[in-house]
């Protein structure tokens, strides 16, 4: 493979900038789908006297979502010994009764083991937590980079990990999944993955620099460095998205904004790890160094008709 990834950078700048808008539009008009985790609601916990369906319990809850307004927007998670978790929006007391007394009759006996109420007001905790917790990772990884590289490193990571994590949620924003708090793992997951892809290509550019010490023009060791370990990260990502598709198509409804969510960020962090970052690094750098500089005083003609 033989990546000409600088003469064509711009092609990539303007594809990430669509996507950006695209993911902001549908951020601000459509908004969120938010789930019980951040609106509050309902918890039921019911331990069954015989081995619960699975199959039957949702469709049970499917055909009483006309009946009863709070079940429009469920969960249920199965666990060991017939016990069944089901979270709700928040329901009034008659309407609780009601639910649970369907239940008994269409599903059999149980005893109601747990019946909590979680308010908005935790849910909106749980949203400024969710902030509090990307804003500190992109702060963390920014000064590990620049101990670890420089700054022009750390600065273009942390760019391009905002560009996957908006991508990201712009897309589940846009088809209106469900955001629960597996959600906000997903996204910071997403952020280690990519992270951790875009170091083993930032390591190689730096040792490629280091050993060409300024007599090879930056964007040939840019190329150099990324054809290097180009295959290394696509194999990486190629096998984690095959777990998450088999998570995606056995896992269950429960998991199917965290799996989603996972496969979309993958596939953006793999990318810009290879046709984002890398092309930053580059631009930094002639920020921060005339070009004369980069070429030991030489001008390269060739290199002008492409800088940006």
């Amino acid at each position: 493979m033989d990546l000409k990834l600088m003469k064509t950078r711009n092609i990539y700048f303007i594809f990430s900038t669509l996507m950006i808008l695209f993911s902001l539009f549908s951020i601000f008009t459509k908004g969120f789908n938010l789930g019980i985790d951040f609106t509050g609601g309902n918890i039921y916990q019911m331990k069954f006297e015989k081995q619960v369906n699975k199959e039957a319990m949702d469709k049970t809850l499917k055909e009483m979502t006309s009946k009863y307004p709070s079940l429009k927007s469920n969960k249920v998670q199965y666990s060991e010994g017939n016990t069944v978790l089901l979270r709700t929006q928040i329901a009034d007391e008659k309407e609780k009764s009601a639910i649970l007394e369907d239940l008994k009759t269409k599903q059999g006996n149980y005893e109601l083991i747990k019946a909590d109420a979680v308010g908005a007001v935790i849910g909106n905790e749980l949203a400024k937590n969710a902030v509090w917790a990307l804003v500190l990772g992109a702060v963390l990884i920014l000064i590990y980079i620049t101990i670890r590289f420089e700054w022009i490193y750390a600065l273009s990571s942390v760019l391009a990990l905002l560009h996957d994590v908006l991508v990201t949620i712009g897309f589940v924003s846009f088809f209106q999944f469900e955001v629960d708090t597996p959600f906000i793992a997903a996204i910071l997951t997403i952020l280690g993955y990519s992270m951790n892809d875009t170091i083993v290509i930032f390591d190689r550019i730096r040792e490629n620099d280091h050993k060409y010490s300024g007599k090879k023009p930056f964007a040939d060791v840019i190329d150099e460095s990324v054809n290097k370990v180009f295959m290394r990260s696509v194999y990486t990502s190629l096998t984690t998205l095959l777990a998450l598709a088999a998570l995606l198509i056995f896992g269950g409804s429960t998991l199917r904004t965290f799996n989603i969510t996972l496969l979309v960020g993958i596939v953006y962090g793999t990318y810009s790890s290879i046709w984002l970052a890398s092309p930053l690094v580059y631009l930094m750098r002639r920020f921060k160094k005339p070009p004369k500089q980069e070429k030991n005083g030489k001008k390269d003609r060739s290199m002008e008709k492409v800088v940006v």
